[in-house]
């Protein structure tokens, strides 16, 4: 179950383009075949208020969620290291384990972005994506908790309930929530620059 509910953040997790409106039934449906969880009820919600949203709508409530706060980044990494050369040596281990399991990124991705690392746990290597997600569940807990208010937090909330108990990741997130992620704008030159939580789309292959 817990691929399902990964592989459907992963989709929902992804800008609102025309692509993302085609598989929004088909992502509705793969959970509504589940067993009924807080899971994919949170899911089934979020769903729910994206189909009834127009495209523009959409696209907007995105952007002003993830592209205008830097609070609220998709990009993980960036809460451990913030823009500094350290993240960019993490960003290249991160690829390294996906190159290792034979999964292929598109050039336009960053391989810390939330809904890529929740597909590689779902379709490309369950043990190691599992270990990436409790790595960085701080993080995920940091933007769960700035979501909140959100039509996203329901996304999130679904997320948190496939990772263990959150109660060290809290504290270290509120660690990390106190301290602010390390400021060096350097070092991600090899990765480029896309705009935070918008990859050009989602879908590596194997």
């Amino acid at each position: 179950m817990n691929d399902v509910i990964r592989q459907a953040a992963a989709m929902l997790l992804c800008y609102p383009d025309q692509a993302f409106r085609d598989r929004l039934p088909l992502v509705k449906a793969a959970v509504e075949e589940q067993e009924r969880s807080e899971a994919n009820e949170a899911l089934k919600a979020f769903c729910t208020y994206a189909a009834a949203k127009t495209d523009l709508e959409l696209g907007e409530e995105y952007v002003r969620t993830f592209d205008l706060e830097r609070r609220r980044a998709l990009h993980l990494t960036y809460y451990t290291d913030g823009d500094t050369r350290r993240r960019g040596h993490a960003l290249a281990r991160i690829k390294e384990i996906y190159g290792a399991c034979g999964w292929r990124l598109d050039a336009a991705e960053l391989p810390d972005h939330l809904a890529v690392v929740l597909e590689f746990a779902a379709r490309g290597n369950r043990e190691e994506g599992e270990r990436l997600l409790v790595r960085f569940q701080p993080g995920i807990e940091l933007l769960r908790a700035a979501l909140t208010g959100s039509p996203y937090a329901a996304v999130l909330d679904a997320v948190a309930a496939t990772l263990p108990p959150p109660d060290e990741a809290r504290r270290e997130a509120t660690r990390l929530a106190a301290a602010g992620p390390p400021a060096e704008d350097v070092g991600l030159d090899p990765y480029g620059r896309t705009p935070l939580g918008m990859p050009e789309k989602i879908g590596a292959t194997k």
